[in-house]
């Protein structure tokens, strides 16, 4: 009897309180209601990126809200979460047809579907060269510093250098929107042309700050190029004959893709 009085007693004192009685009444499906956060506030929280956020939505996830920000002309998302502590960077996709989802599809710029290019209007000037630059057999890679996937691609890069001496790789930086610390690294290693710089910001070593106006020019070059024909994501590959290949692939395949196999 003692122990029944003692559970009726302590499930009236929850029943009874005001934090039971928000639990009860539960989420009315609209974050709006709890949580806000304006564009104003946005860039203020993203002062040291450089960026302005131009709007402020609900993401298609629930507990993020979606940035659509801007810097130096080009427009990207940020994902924010609630308390305001934390960006994450990428995509989100729906499992169901895994394709992108975003509150600001919109919004953002439409990338022109393009297969082939031609590789004489390659600004090559802006390349940072990997391989053997004296090589026939060119590959020309449009990489982010801080793209996870470009980061693994980039070791591929490496081997690739190795088992085929008869390849010069083109390294084109084409910092991201979505990765605001891109810009700065891009640019330095443009200005050093090093190789090991170059290995540095894709272990996410720190390296010095740009100095050069040039190299800001350049890389504005090769953002420019990239956006005018249809690259719009790192990596992505064009072969000597201009072919786009979107993503990487191993250091094997890509050199047999090289050989025509």
């Amino acid at each position: 009897m003692l122990k029944q009085f003692i559970f009726t007693l302590v499930v009236s004192v929850l029943l009874t309180s005001p934090s039971f009685a928000m639990a009860k009444d539960g989420c009315n499906g609209d974050c709006t209601s709890c949580h806000s956060l304006t564009p104003e506030e946005a860039t203020k929280l993203l002062k040291k990126t450089g960026a302005t956020v131009t709007s402020v939505k609900q993401a298609p996830a629930r507990g993020l809200y979606e940035l659509l920000v801007e810097r130096e002309g080009q427009k990207g998302l940020l994902f924010m979460d609630y308390g305001k502590k934390h960006l994450i960077q990428g995509q989100l996709v729906d499992i169901e047809k895994l394709q992108p989802v975003s509150a600001h599809q919109q919004n953002l710029p439409q990338p022109k579907q393009q297969t082939s290019l031609d590789v004489k209007t390659i600004p090559v000037a802006n390349a940072i060269v990997m391989g053997n630059p004296k090589a026939i057999k060119k590959l020309y890679v449009f990489t982010d510093p801080d793209c996870p996937y470009c980061r693994k691609g980039h070791a591929e890069l490496k081997k690739l250098a190795k088992i085929a001496p008869d390849v010069a790789i083109y390294v084109m930086l084409f910092p991201l929107p979505m990765h605001p610390g891109a810009y700065s690294k891009s640019r330095m290693v443009l200005e050093s042309q090093s190789l090991e710089l170059l290995d540095a910001i894709f272990e996410g070593k720190d390296v010095p700050s740009p100095v050069k106006e040039s190299s800001k020019t350049a890389i504005e070059a090769n953002i420019a190029f990239a956006t005018a024909n249809g690259i719009s994501g790192t990596p992505t590959m064009v072969l000597s004959d201009g072919t786009i290949q979107v993503g990487m692939r191993d250091a094997e395949t890509m050199k047999n893709m090289l050989e025509g196999k």
